[in-house]
C-alpha cells in the first residue's frame, strides 16, 4: 500500500487535509469517530485522494498545503484532482 494524501469534505463544509500509510484505517478512524478534529463533524466524505513514493512526502506535500491557509487553493485541488506545485523540489 502506498502512502496518500487525501482531504476529506465535512459536514460543515469545512476540508480535513491529511496524510497516511493505510488510507482504509485511517478513513474508519474519521468515520467512527476516533479522530478528534472530525470527530463532530461527520459525516466525512472524500473528495480527494494522491498516492506518495513515501510517508515522508505525502506528510510534506499536506504541509505545504495546510500553510497556504487558503481554501480556494483547496477547492482548486479538487476541482482538479491533481496538486499544481512541484512536490518533488520539497
Amino acid at each position: 500500500m502506498n502512502p496518500e494524501l487525501y482531504i476529506l469534505e465535512l459536514a460543515n463544509s469545512q476540508y480535513y487535509i491529511g496524510s497516511t500509510s493505510d488510507f482504509n484505517r485511517r478513513l474508519f478512524e474519521h468515520q467512527s469517530g476516533k479522530v478528534i478534529s472530525t470527530k463532530s463533524k461527520r459525516p466525512v466524505k472524500i473528495v480527494f485522494r494522491k498516492s506518495f513514493p513515501s510517508l515522508k512526502t505525502a506528510r510534506q506535500v499536506e504541509y505545504k498545503i495546510k500553510s497556504y491557509k487558503n481554501k480556494n487553493i483547496i477547492k482548486q485541488i479538487i476541482k482538479d484532482q491533481e496538486i499544481h506545485f512541484n512536490f518533488n523540489s520539497l
